[in-house]
Formats: structure tokens, sequence, C-alpha cells
């Protein structure tokens, strides 16, 4: 079985089409949206999902979100007195959507296509297959996030037009320019910001709240309490989302004997975001001008991702644009729905036989070159060989020759971006190859770059005179594990004990309670407490109708101690 998988920065989703149709899976809880977080519990079994993301507050030094931010990089995140790198974060968030999904379809699933930014670069697309690969599912395909929403989208709308899909999640902003007509969905151009999502503006938020409770208790922001910390974060998230719907979010924070009150209206919450607003223009922008297309040209403007739930986000959308976006699609769910789409597609599903997708490379590849600069070469300029927005697959070469007499070798160091100089764009890789002495300039070498669906590029060079071919896969990218610290990892990772699916709703309530807990005081904690030691009793006794029917009970009773005291 082949399933679809959106691995977002803040939610992850699973899918799958069949009978003609996608259809997204629920989780443990019965939830569509399996939160991205991971954590351990007292025991030091991981928790992930909602049962993870529930002690955020309560034991933030044993939990982590957000950690798609880093794939591809060497970073590691501490989880008590263990260690981790993002792509085993990722791993476990991965494991628990394919149980989910083994589970509702009663099948086991081997592999699956994952989503991606499509401005991940080449270490981060390797990061996100070893990610499936330690969660023991085999990566078919790695789409590009835009590119799967605008699957979705196009064949939802089943007419001929051109749209322009604004993605903004989690934690990357993709924007692509698509045209869907006779049953082929067609990128003309991709363009985004990996580091620009929904989080930052709940980061600023949370610098409001943070400078205020600073002042109330008397010290510097930087200096509040961790535990402090997370929760003004967890009420920034909070205020975000009573934004999408209000004009004013009013919270409280309890902090010992003190309660301080954290309010923020929508016209200071789009002040704060200016600078973020700004630097969604620029991608958009970018994609427009690649595409050669103008706004006018545009059909409709889909949005795709939770963030864009935000009003500023629509007004910006609508001023750019001078029209209304569409939302007729699930903005939390149309990633997920074209990767299962995509799944169709590689089954080749009789519903889908007519249904053709082109993709594009969102960024530029190419080689350090020397150029002549006066009477000496200079090292350190970039020469394009697959300029970005290239239809994909695609295969280019250029040719490159020596630039000193009787030269042996020459290094060919292939980079990523869009800088005219190297040191401004990624190192991707390296090969070297052997050329018969001769005068400067006399001994040519092909450089051919062949770069995939997947985003995986493969480079072959040919000395001119001899005929002789070296190829390199780039593959051992910095901060990329090999393939033997992938199998050293995935022995470690299997030693762990991972929380078990059916007991997840249990944990995630217990852990809810918890965190209700110590946001209360007095009376409603002595009563969340008698609930704690309740529950536990009928857990003790493994009777599963009992358990279900008192984890209901339970849930309602926590929902409404939750209810915000201010609500009107």
């Amino acid at each position: 079985m082949i399933v679809g998988i959106d691995l977002g920065t803040t939610n992850s989703l699973v899918s799958v089409f069949r009978d003609d149709s996608f259809e997204v899976i629920p989780n443990s809880l019965g939830d569509f949206l399996t939160p991205s977080v991971v954590g351990l519990d007292d025991e030091g079994q991981v928790l992930t999902g909602a049962a993870a993301k529930e002690r955020l507050l309560t034991h933030p030094e044993l939990t982590a979100a957000n950690f798609k931010r880093l794939m591809g990089s060497s970073s590691e995140i501490k989880l008590g007195k263990k260690k981790f790198r993002p792509e085993e974060l990722s791993s476990f968030i991965l494991r628990a959507l394919r149980l989910d999904a083994e589970a509702f379809l009663g099948d086991q699933v081997e592999e699956a296509i994952i989503t991606v930014p499509a401005y991940f670069n080449d270490s981060q697309r390797k990061a996100t297959k070893i990610a499936g690969e330690l969660a023991g599912i085999r990566v078919a395909r790695l789409l590009n996030e835009p590119t799967s929403a605008a699957l979705a989208y196009g064949l939802h709308h089943e007419k001929e037009c051109r749209y322009l899909v604004f993605d903004l999640g989690g934690g990357t902003f993709d924007v692509s320019i698509v045209e869907y007509f006779d049953q082929l969905v067609e990128v003309h151009a991709s363009a985004g910001n990996n580091f620009l999502g929904g989080e930052d503006f709940t980061e600023v938020i949370y610098q409001h709240f943070a400078r205020l409770c600073a002042q109330v208790l008397g010290r510097d922001a930087e200096a509040l309490p961790p535990v402090l910390d997370k929760m003004l974060k967890f009420r920034a998230e909070q205020a975000k989302l009573l934004l999408s719907t209000q004009d004013q979010a009013a919270l409280q924070q309890k902090w010992h004997d003190q309660v301080i009150d954290l309010t923020v209206t929508q016209d200071q919450f789009e002040n704060w975001a200016g600078e973020l607003v700004m630097k969604i223009e620029t991608p958009i922008r970018q994609a427009l001008r690649d595409s050669k297309m103008r706004a006018g040209d545009l059909d409709e403007i889909v949005l795709v991702g939770g963030a864009t739930r935000m009003p500023l986000i629509r007004k910006l959308v609508t001023r750019l644009f001078r029209r209304f976006p569409s939302v007729q699609i699930d903005a939390d769910k149309v990633v997920a729905a074209g990767a299962a789409i995509q799944t169709g597609l590689m089954q080749k599903h009789a519903a889908l036989e007519d249904v053709v997708m082109t993709d594009v490379s969102p960024y530029t590849l190419g080689v350090e070159i020397s150029r002549q600069v006066g009477d000496r070469y200079a090292d350190g300029h970039f020469m394009p060989i697959i300029e970005r927005n290239s239809f994909i697959p695609v295969s280019r070469v250029e040719t490159v020759c020596t630039v000193s007499d009787y030269q042996p070798k020459i290094e060919v160091r292939i980079y990523q971006g869009e800088n005219p100089m190297v040191k401004d764009n990624i190192f991707l890789g390296s090969l070297t190859v052997d050329v018969p002495r001769k005068k400067r300039g006399e001994e040519e070498i092909d450089i051919r770059f062949t770069y995939d669906i997947n985003g995986l590029l493969e480079v072959e060079v040919e000395v001119k005179s001899t005929g002789k071919k070296s190829s390199i896969l780039i593959e051992e990218n910095p901060g990329v594990l090999s393939k033997e610290e992938i199998a050293s990892r995935f022995k470690q990772l299997e030693k762990l004990k991972i929380h078990p699916r059916d007991q997840i709703p249990n944990q995630a309530l217990i852990n809810k309670a918890n965190r209700l807990y110590q946001e209360n005081l007095g009376a409603t904690r002595d009563y969340i407490s008698e609930l704690l030691a309740n529950f536990d009793a009928i857990l003790s006794r493994q009777d599963e109708r009992e358990i279900r029917e008192a984890r209901e009970q339970l849930g309602e009773i926590l929902n409404q101690i939750e209810e915000d005291p201010l609500a009107q």
C-alpha cells in the first residue's frame, strides 16, 4: 500500500487514493491533523502528536516542535538526556502516520509520497527521505507542496485556468504559478522562503507578551523563566488563532500569585507583522516574473496552509491581486489531497489515466568557474547549468576549459543558488577529473547536470579529448547522514520505546489535564486532580468500553475548564 503524507512544520496528515477519490486518514484521536510535536514521557517513552503537544508547556525540556525548519542541518535537539537529529524526530511523526494509516486501511503501508516545500534545498530533501527510511517507509517520491496543492485544485475545478498557489504553512512559504488545461497540470514557476511561516507570526505576538510580562514581573524579557516562556508562546498561538475570527484576543496568564492580562488587537498584530508581510511579496513577484505572467493573467488565487486563515494574509492577497482569493478546498488538507492523487497517478489508477502533471526546478544549479579579470583569473564565480523554473526532469550540459598551462586536474565544484558568487550559494559536492597536460584553454570538459522529479541531482563530467567519463549522484551533503550513519541511527531508534498507538488518546487526555492543572488554581486544581485519579483507576481495570466512556466524559469536562473566561 502506498499513501501520501504532508509532513508539516506545525501539523502533518496522511492520505490515500481509493474508490476514484482521495481520502484524508484520521489519527487515533479521530483528528485529521497530527501535531508535528515529539516528546518523551516520564518513563522515557516517545510521545508524538497531541499527546506530546500537551506537554510543551508542562515539560518543555522533554518536548520538541518546529524541527522541520532544521531538516538538512547537523543540528541536534535535546530531549532530557537524549539528543535527536531533526530527521529522527520527523521519523517519529512519519511512523505515527504510517501506523494510523495501517489501522484505518487494514493493510500494511510500505511506501509513501512525501510533500516538501518547493524551496527545500538538496540537503533538506535528502533529510526528508532519510526520515522516511528511519520510519520504515520507502519514499517513492518527494512532491513539492504547492505542486501537490495545484494538482488537487486543478482536478477539483475541472476547467481550464491559470492560478497562483499561495502556500503559507507553519514554517515555510511557497508560491507557484500553475496552468490547468486538457487534464494537464503544468507548473510554470515556483518561488518561496523556507524560513517564513505561521510560526513567525506567532513570534511577533509572543515578543509583545514577553515584554508585557517582563514589565509586570520587573525583569528583562530575555530572563523570563523557561516554563513561563513556553506558556507565553502557547498564549501567543492562542491569540493568533482567535484573531482569525475576531478583532481582539484577550487572554490571561497566571504566574504564581499574579494574573497578567494579555491583549492584542487586529490592528496591533498587522502593525507588528509588517516586515513579515513585506517578505511575502518578494517570492510572489519573482514567480510572476519567471513565469512571464502578470497578476491580471491569473484566473484565481488559491490559498493553501493553515496560516492563510489570518485576516491580514487575506487582506494582503486581495490588495495585491485586486480580487478575493479562492478557498474552495480546506487549506489544511489540500496538500495531503494532492499527495494522495499523485499516488493514484503512480499506480495508473483508471480514474486518473488522462491526467498529466509537470513540475519545475525551484532553484538554479551550477558550478564554480574562474573568470578572467584583466591579466589574471579570479575564482569563485557561479555558472548556472540548470536555471530555476526549468521543467523537470531535465538534463543540460555546459563546456569549460583549463585555465592554467599543463593543468593536470579539473575540480568541478557544484552549487545551488541565485547569486553570482559561489560563496553566497549552497555547496552541494565536488568531482575531480584528470585531464591531459596541455596549454591553457586547450583541454575541455563537458559538465552535464541531470535533475529528476525528486529534486535529486546527477553530475556527469566527460573529458573531450579522451572521452573518459566520471559521475556523481549528489548524496553526501553537509549535515546529511551517510548510509552507514542511517543504519546506525535506525538501530538506535529501534531500542527506544514508542508509546503504543492505542494508548495515545488516553495519554493525550492525561497530558491535557496536567497542563490545565498547572494553568489553574485553588478548587479547579483540586477538581482536576480528582478527575485524574478517577481516570487512572479506570485505566488500571483495562476495560476498553469503560475506558472509552470515561475518556469521552473527561474530555468534555476538560474542554469546559479550558474555555476562555473572558469569552462572551
